[in-house]
């Protein structure tokens, strides 16, 4: 229940950068000078709901358009990023068996079972419904772990998919992505207004120049103002979907820790994969959060501290503590 209150929290605050934004252009563009000289600036309420009211279809109608591609074309899209590849019970029969058996024990679909050519350890589940569900694995996870720990892996990302963590951290990270990407547009317009613009900007000159100098500022005032916003909306996705994905986490390893019948064989292979996580290649930190183990969230230095802090993963010695406690 508390996770679905925190998916809610994405298109909110999607709308909310919306309206903070024009409040905020709406604010500094009412500036007067009052009889001390000094600028005073005003807000009009009226005003901002008013443009926030003739913007929210626009705004609404994109995000769908945005949200529902990216939803329904992510099995392929995670596909290609990871160069996956479907697995047959003739490919690889102890495998197949193995996710076959775990589905009758908890009376689940089976779910396509993807490899990918990689001789470190790692694994992640995806997808939407039963159609598209799928466990993917390493080659080097299904090398290296005996079968106790390679079922509760396996049980592990049946668990996501049974709990439908999938579905929810798949529309979490799109969600995320919007912000993203309309944060990243806002500093490459900006960036190329100042390298490119500045130019342009001269004190004094005739009055047509010193007007053209003003628009010139007001667009830059705009776009920062634009980019504070989508900073500050960014930071509050992020967070949101840290304390989704944390929480998710910890209910998958209780869950393949039941399935498998063996808690400590899954703190096991979490050790194992932990040692020499794989996958590292991927390059897509939206991909990499339905890992059972981020690579990156091991990485130690003067970042450690940083990384523990906003990871969507909780730390993998705790989740071998826990484990190992039963």
């Amino acid at each position: 229940m508390m996770s679905v209150l925190l998916l809610i929290l994405f298109p909110i605050i999607l709308l909310a950068i919306v309206w903070v934004f024009l409040a905020l252009v709406n604010y500094f563009g009412n500036g007067y000078y009052n009889e001390y000289g000094e600028v005073v600036n005003t807000m009009d309420i009226n005003t901002v709901n008013a443009y926030f009211l003739q913007a929210l279809p626009w705004v609404v109608g994109a995000v769908a358009i945005w949200f529902a591609i990216a939803y329904f074309s992510n099995t392929s899209m995670i596909k290609n990023a990871t160069g996956a590849q479907t697995l047959s019970r003739r490919d690889n029969p102890r495998v197949y068996n193995i996710v076959e058996n775990l589905c009758m024990t908890c009376g689940m679909e089976m779910p396509k079972i993807n490899v990918v050519d990689d001789e470190q350890l790692n694994a992640f589940a995806s997808g939407i419904d039963d159609k598209t569900y799928t466990v993917t694995v390493t080659t080097g996870l299904l090398d290296r772990l005996n079968d106790d720990e390679l079922a509760g892996v396996l049980g592990h990302e049946l668990t996501h998919i049974r709990n439908r963590d999938t579905r929810l951290l798949i529309t979490s990270i799109i969600f995320v992505g919007i912000v993203a990407t309309i944060t990243s547009l806002v500093v490459r317009m900006l960036t190329n207004m100042f390298y490119y613009g500045s130019g342009n900007i001269r004190v004094g000159g005739s009055g047509s120049n010193r007007e053209n100098n003003n628009n010139g500022l007001s667009i830059i005032i705009i776009m920062v103002i634009a980019l504070v916003c989508c900073a500050v909306g960014y930071l509050f996705t992020l967070l949101t979907r840290f304390a989704i994905s944390r929480k998710r986490e910890y209910m998958a390893d209780a869950g393949g820790a039941e399935l498998c019948g063996d808690p400590h064989a899954l703190a096991s292979a979490l050790r194992k994969i932990s040692n020499d996580p794989g996958l590292q290649d991927v390059g897509r930190e939206d991909i990499a959060q339905l890992f059972i183990i981020h690579p990156q969230a091991l990485s130690g230095g003067v970042t450690s501290m940083f990384n523990s802090l906003f990871s969507t993963h909780p730390d993998t010695a705790k989740r071998i503590q826990v484990l190992e406690q039963f």
